[in-house]
């Protein structure tokens, strides 16, 4: 499935825009700051109803004190099948999303266009916290199997709830507070276990494919491993909660759980985040955007959209090399304001300013 049109309407710094876009690469050039990025979001968002860049759907909506509401559209098309996507994105109130004008709700949308972005910011995954790859692994889950991203929000739910009820006992175990922890920690345990065994098995899945790309971009072979990192092993979280409530009512939150677990890159059996240089940390990072494609691609039949944010900018020409014949895709929207590889080909050049976008070839 690929993107025939695009509609903004007060989305970041477009105004307006409507846009038309062919099969293959399109490549937008602009100096920074001018939209590129945010063309790549409002892409992004049609297909997730999420932004890769914030959480809060206002930040979203174009900066003026009379404007409220953010549009983005676009007409899918795929094997002569045309699909027309809406997101209705509001200030206050929720969102609303529709499919050819019909409402529907964010989790129905999911996986209906698969799409992989890549990006400058992506070395947090190497170098950032443990949230940083959790919601990584999570937001992929949350496109090959829709079900998950409410077991995400659920676990987001009862994580809430159960922090609230430790809080509010002042550090006392009373049988009223022992009787609901009870309950809490049923839901958490089948909700936590749930979402732990989908990460494992996404993780398993994707170590070959992130050690195949990463000798495809590095184009050296390099042992590199992905382990998924938890304190408690599968099918016992309910013991595990057990273990700490005495901990968790003294400091008044939830210690053990998938909200704590961690996902570990090593590139020749040491911990990538510390003993890797930068170079090999950004090409890894690459490499594990790289596997969620291809797991993509295998779950859902075909090819995601891919959306390149600038990425061969801190890449050496070797590495970009090693990234352009690695990627597969219909369709390709890339954002640059500097060079490009020279073997680069593209379908249509735009050029991006002020909000504006104007088609260039």
């Amino acid at each position: 499935m690929r993107l025939r049109r695009l509609w903004l309407a007060d989305f970041r710094n477009y105004s307006h825009l409507d846009l038309e876009l062919p099969a293959g690469t399109s490549l937008f050039v602009g100096l920074n700051g001018e939209g590129k990025t945010n063309l790549l979001e409002a892409v992004y968002y049609l297909a997730t109803m999420s932004s890769f860049r914030v959480k809060a759907a206002d930040s979203m909506i174009r900066t003026r004190a009379d404007v409220t509401e953010a549009v983005v559209r676009g007409e899918m098309v795929a094997d002569q099948r045309e699909v027309l996507l809406e997101a209705a994105l509001r200030s206050t109130g929720r969102s609303q999303f529709q499919v050819n004008r019909q409402k529907v709700r964010r989790r129905e949308l999911l996986g209906l266009v698969p799409v992989s972005v890549f990006m400058p910011d992506d070395l947090a995954l190497l170098k950032g916290g443990p949230g940083e790859r959790r919601r990584f692994i999570d937001d992929a889950l949350s496109q090959i199997d829709p079900r998950l991203d409410a077991a995400r929000a659920d676990l987001e739910s009862i994580l809430r709830q159960r922090n609230a009820l430790l809080r509010q006992s002042g550090g006392q175990l009373s049988s009223e507070v022992a009787v609901t922890l009870d309950v809490w920690d049923e839901k958490l345990a089948d909700v936590g276990e749930r979402l732990a065994d989908a990460r494992r098995s996404l993780v398993a899945n994707l170590e070959p494919k992130m050690a195949a790309a990463y000798e495809d971009i590095a184009v050296k072979p390099t042992p590199v491993s992905l382990t998924y990192e938890s304190v408690w092993s599968p099918g016992e979280l309910s013991e595990a909660l057990g273990r700490v409530r005495r901990e968790d009512l003294r400091r008044g939150a939830t210690t053990v759980g998938p909200h704590r677990d961690d996902v570990l890159v090593a590139l020749a059996g040491q911990p990538a985040r510390t003993h890797a240089s930068q170079g090999e940390q950004r090409s890894l990072a690459l490499a594990l955007r790289l596997a969620v494609h291809r797991e993509l691609a295998e779950t859902a039949g075909q090819f995601p959209l891919l959306l390149l944010d600038d990425v061969f900018s801190e890449l050496d020409p070797e590495r970009s090399k090693g990234v352009l014949e690695a990627l597969q895709s219909e369709q390709t929207l890339l954002t640059t304001a500097g060079t490009l590889p020279s073997d680069l080909t593209y379908n249509a050049r735009f050029r991006v300013v002020g909000g504006q976008v104007i088609r260039e070839t």
